[in-house]
C-alpha cells in the first residue's frame, strides 16, 4: 500500500499502540515511525521487536515534524500529554487517539491543540486482556470496527487520512458523534467490564475453601469473566471515571433489570425467565451473523 504519512508518532507502545505500529511497518504506511514512551523497558523492547524506527522519551523530539500523532495511553494521561506536545506540533499535523471514551478526549485534548492542527479522535474496537509491546499483533484490527469522532468542522481530508489508516489495518470505519459513542460503548463494553470486575472481586472475597472450588470449576462460565477482568486496571479506571454519566445511566437500568430477574427467581416465574433468555439468545445469534463473535 502507498505511504500515507512521512512521519507518524505513537504515544505509548502498549497493546494497541504496538499493534498499530506493526500494521504501519508491515504496509509501509509511514516513511518514519517513532514512539514516545516513558517506560525504558518498553522503549528497548519496541526497538528489539523492530516495530518502530526510534523509541524516544522526549515529547518535543518525538512529535517534531510528525504528520500524525496517535495517543495510545490511558485516557487519564491525555490532558498532560496534549499540553506537552502541543507547542511542538507542526502546522497541518493530525492528532488522533485510540481511547474507549470520546467526550472526555474532546474536552481534555481539543482545547490544547493549536488552531492549525487537525483533531480526529478514534476508537478501534479491538483488544485482548494482555498489555505491553509484546502483546501486540498486526491482525488485531482485522474485521473489527473503528469509530472516529471528529469535532464538527474538521477538514474532510484529515478525516480521510485517518480512515485510510484504519482501513489498511483491516477495520471498518464509522463516523459517530462523541456523546453517542460513549453511550453505545457504556453498554457494549464498559458495563460488561464493570460486571466482570465485580464478579471476580466477589469470588476473591469468598472463604478460602470455596474460592479454591470456584477456580477449579471455572470453565463453567467464571473463566470468561476472569479474562475480561484481567484487562489493564489503569486503563479501565480511567475509562469509568471519564465516562461516568453514561456508565451510571446503563448501570441503573441494569440494576433494575437484575432486580426484576431476582423477583422472577424468588417467585418461581419461569415464563418470565424463559422470555428473557430467548431474547438474549437471539442477540447472540445476531452478533454471530454480524461476524463480531
Amino acid at each position: 500500500m502507498a505511504k500515507l504519512f512521512d512521519k507518524v508518532a505513537i504515544i505509548g507502545i502498549g497493546h494497541i499502540g504496538s499493534s498499530l505500529a506493526r500494521v504501519i511497518k508491515r504496509d509501509g504506511l509511514a516513511g518514519r515511525l517513532v514512539t514516545l514512551e516513558s517506560d525504558p523497558e518498553h522503549r528497548a523492547k519496541a526497538i528489539e521487536l523492530g516495530i518502530v524506527d526510534a523509541a524516544i522519551a522526549d515529547a518535543a523530539e518525538a512529535v517534531q515534524e510528525a504528520d500524525l500523532v496517535i495517543l495510545a495511553t490511558p485516557v487519564g494521561t491525555y490532558a498532560d500529554l496534549a499540553a506537552g506536545i502541543a507547542p511542538h506540533l507542526k502546522a497541518g499535523a493530525i492528532v488522533s487517539d485510540v481511547g474507549s471514551v470520546k467526550m472526555a478526549v474532546l474536552r481534555d485534548v481539543g482545547p490544547l491543540l493549536p488552531a492549525d492542527v487537525f483533531f480526529v479522535p478514534g476508537h478501534p474496537i479491538a483488544g485482548t486482556e494482555h498489555s505491553g509491546p509484546t502483546a501486540g499483533f498486526a491482525e488485531l484490527f482485522q474485521g473489527r470496527w473503528c469509530i472516529l469522532t471528529p469535532p464538527a468542522g474538521t477538514a474532510r481530508a484529515a478525516v480521510d487520512k485517518v480512515v485510510a489508516l484504519w482501513e489498511a489495518a483491516g477495520s471498518t470505519v464509522e463516523i459517530m458523534e462523541a456523546g453517542h459513542h460513549d453511550r453505545v460503548l457504556a453498554i457494549t463494553s464498559h458495563l460488561p467490564h464493570l460486571i466482570a470486575y465485580t464478579i471476580v472481586g466477589t469470588a476473591t472475597d469468598l472463604e478460602t475453601t470455596l474460592q479454591q472450588e470456584v477456580i477449579k470449576f471455572s470453565a463453567s462460565g467464571f473463566r470468561d469473566f476472569t479474562r475480561i477482568a484481567a484487562s489493564d486496571p489503569v486503563m479501565w479506571r480511567d475509562i469509568f471515571l471519564n465516562n461516568r454519566e453514561a456508565v451510571l445511566e446503563v448501570l441503573q437500568r441494569f440494576t433494575e433489570d437484575l432486580t426484576a430477574m431476582q423477583r422472577a427467581i424468588r417467585w418461581g416465574e419461569g415464563d418470565k425467565l424463559e422470555e428473557v433468555f430467548r431474547r438474549t439468545r437471539a442477540i447472540r445469534r445476531s452478533i454471530i451473523d454480524a461476524k463480531q463473535a
